[in-house]
């Protein structure tokens, strides 16, 4: 049925409604469809009617329940209560939900006396997790923080609910000042029935204020292989990031075995094998990603890296000036250039055109010392001296002669501008 139709239908449906005698030739069935209808379509109001209607023409409680549920959602507390206090009585089977919603609705309007009354009388006749939890909204409303905890506790041991458990570590750490209690249920949920998503989160927030970092670095863990496990790749991820995070900052070493292990990220374990000078393995594992994507900002990645790694440079020399030159046909990289031109020009490849690419890399980041150093060193290899000379002056007298090269370059260039 299109659109306009159906709202056509329900607007003569409407009109219908406003007869007097409703009994006469009361449809139950269609408006139970339309009531349907309007749930469907989100109108909660019109809804809450059409239940009203139904259940004043046959006394039924489902509808009567349904109207109550429809109310709570629009905030109709007041018509909640006057319809409670008028239609209900001992002997209903929906009694229990129905105080349910009555209590709910006294607490919204700051009824809070007449609530707790209410709450008393569900738990003593309908003894359950939930309305357990009813009583003791009811005394944290009324700011009875102990007894609050108290019920609390008692829902939680009985549903063990992620939602319950928050409610009274709340209530034990913000209200109570129990920290370590409400530290203690919070591990030991984690550890009976693992992690969720409202659960570890809190325990890592409590970690973190602790500033306990070995703590963070479990419960993400285990929040890690959860949403892993439960294939929900968005929070994996996003837990991920978190937990390498910490573990850089705990021990590098760990967060390489954690990648290792878990093959999650190689790009990240490549930097951090070169941070911890593992270049042989961040080489392997650097040509199994170039072989995989072909990216060449890998291949300069391999280039550099052969290079470091090589017993005789000068052997591979010829190999690693021919991968970057295929790199910079593609990328216009600063960091590649300067690299490509220190080589041309250290190992008296072709100066000229290595301070060429220095060149290039000092337009894009002209205060880089490290390429003004390559570029003295250069002018020191064509024989201006000069030139090399107020240069490096300028490389030591930002980061002085702590790096070998530098104290080299600096020594020879020294020498030059002397003759």
């Amino acid at each position: 049925m299109s659109s306009y139709k159906r709202y056509l239908i329900i607007f003569i449906f409407l009109s219908s409604l406003c007869a007097k005698e409703v009994n006469k030739d009361f449809n139950e069935d269609l408006y139970i469809v339309y009531a349907l209808e309007y749930e469907r379509q989100g109108d909660i109001n019109q809804a809450r009617f059409l239940y009203e209607k139904l259940y004043d023409n046959t006394n039924n409680y489902e509808y009567f329940v349904r109207y109550l549920r429809a109310s709570l959602a629009t905030g109709h507390f007041k018509d909640i209560i006057k319809k409670v206090q008028n239609h209900l009585g001992d002997d209903v089977k929906e009694r229990e939900l129905i105080l349910r919603i009555y209590c709910v609705s006294l607490l919204n309007l700051n009824q809070t006396n007449k609530a707790l009354e209410v709450a008393q009388e569900l738990l003593s006749k309908y003894k359950s997790a939930l309305n357990y939890e009813v009583l003791a909204n009811v005394y944290f409303v009324k700011k009875d923080y102990k007894k609050a905890a108290s019920y609390f506790e008692t829902s939680y041991s009985m549903n063990n609910s992620s939602n319950t458990l928050l409610n009274l570590v709340n209530i034990l750490y913000a209200y109570l000042n129990k920290k370590p209690e409400a530290l203690a249920y919070l591990e030991t949920h984690v550890r009976l029935f693992g992690c969720d998503s409202s659960v570890c989160p809190k325990l890592v927030s409590i970690y973190q204020e602790q500033n306990n970092v070995d703590g963070i670095i479990s419960v993400l863990k285990r929040s890690y292989q959860t949403y892993k496990n439960e294939n929900n790749e968005d929070m994996a991820n996003k837990t991920y990031k978190v937990l390498i995070a910490y573990l850089e900052k705990k021990d590098i070493n760990e967060a390489i075995k954690f990648l290792e292990k878990e093959k999650v990220d190689d790009v990240k374990l490549v930097s951090l094998y070169k941070r911890t000078d593992q270049p042989l393995k961040a080489l392997k594992l650097v040509r199994k990603l170039y072989k995989q994507d072909g990216n060449v900002d890998l291949l300069a990645q391999i280039a550099i890296l052969e290079f470091e790694t090589a017993p005789d440079k000068k052997k591979v020399l010829n190999s690693v000036i021919t991968k970057f030159n295929d790199v910079l046909t593609v990328l216009d990289s600063h960091v590649y250039q300067n690299y490509l031109g220190y080589l041309l020009i250290d190992y008296d490849v072709d100066v000229k055109k290595g301070l060429m690419y220095v060149d290039k890399a000092l337009s894009k980041a002209p205060n880089n010392i490290a390429y003004i150093d390559s570029k003295a060193w250069g002018n020191y290899k064509l024989g201006n001296c000069k030139v090399a000379y107020k240069l490096m002056k300028k490389v030591v007298d930002e980061v002085g002669l702590s790096d070998s090269e530098i104290k080299l370059h600096w020594k020879k260039i020294k020498e030059c501008s002397k003759k």
